[in-house]
């Protein structure tokens, strides 16, 4: 019977899989960390203070790729190159969502306007990250090779997605409700659509590697092409929705380290 933890374990225990798998994952997370690190230098002046919660976001995310390439080392594998169709940071901004890198490459100041994209964004991308880490976590916290970087991961991705929650709610009380759910709209339909596309992507890869069955193979496209029809007729709106944290002031302190993974 498939499930999501045996289609896990399937990638988990094969070297090559694996090394797909972290080598995607190392290169999103790194990706995010570069964006963050821009944005905080570029934080205009009437949100100084959020900066240092935008560095912090970022060295989450740089940690985070530390961890997946030592997840690799540990097995004595190195890193692949990251195949485009799954790209998912990548695919994201070629859709025009979030800020685009040459505006990040830029050494102008961003806009209020551009904090409220990037918080946006992140809102929507946080949602699947932090909904993937806590699927990730139900099944392998106990797991002795990757029971502490899923643990870690997923601990941040939770922490990220308060932060979001919470400084949109400022900015809407701050009167700019109305454009954050506007582009929170646009971002969480397109999201849908390039998860799909990735996800799509990235199990033909690995349906490669493994040898997968074509009736296996199609049973789990058909599964996510269902998933984005459930998101597209409705599921995409609690990736709008706002509400005050439990967690509160999230990344208002230091970044954790990962020491034991480096």
């Amino acid at each position: 019977m498939l499930s999501a933890k045996s289609l896990f374990q399937e990638i988990i225990d094969d070297d090559d899989a694996f090394r797909l798998f972290c080598s995607i994952a190392a290169s999103g997370e790194s990706q995010g960390g570069w964006e963050n690190g821009r944005i905080a230098a570029l934080v205009p002046d009437s949100e100084r203070a959020l900066a240092p919660k935008v560095a912090r976001h970022g060295a989450d995310e740089d940690k985070h790729g530390r961890i997946f390439n030592a997840l690799m080392k540990k097995r004595g594998l190195q890193p692949v190159p990251v195949p485009p169709e799954t790209d998912y940071t990548m695919l994201l901004e070629q859709h025009g969502i979030g800020l685009a890198h040459g505006r990040l490459k830029r050494d102008e100041p961003l806009t209020v306007r551009d904090i409220v994209t990037y918080l946006a964004h992140s809102r929507v991308t946080e949602q699947r990250a932090s909904e993937q880490m806590r699927m990730l976590r139900k099944h392998f916290a106990d797991d002795p090779d990757l029971g502490r970087a899923v643990r870690m991961i997923s601990h941040d991705e939770d922490n990220h997605l308060a932060y979001c929650h919470e400084e949109l709610l400022r900015l809407a009380r701050a009167g700019h409700g109305r454009t954050i759910q506007r582009i929170l709209r646009a971002c969480a339909l397109a999201e849908i659509a390039v998860y799909r596309d990735v996800s799509l992507a990235v199990m033909d890869h690995m349906g490669r590697i493994l040898g997968w069955s074509r009736p296996k193979a199609a049973l789990l496209a058909a599964g996510i092409r269902a998933m984005y029809a459930y998101e597209r007729a409705g599921g995409w709106r609690r990736m709008v929705s706002l509400e005050m944290p439990t967690r509160r002031d999230a990344l208002g302190g230091p970044a954790t380290t990962a020491v034991e993974f480096a």
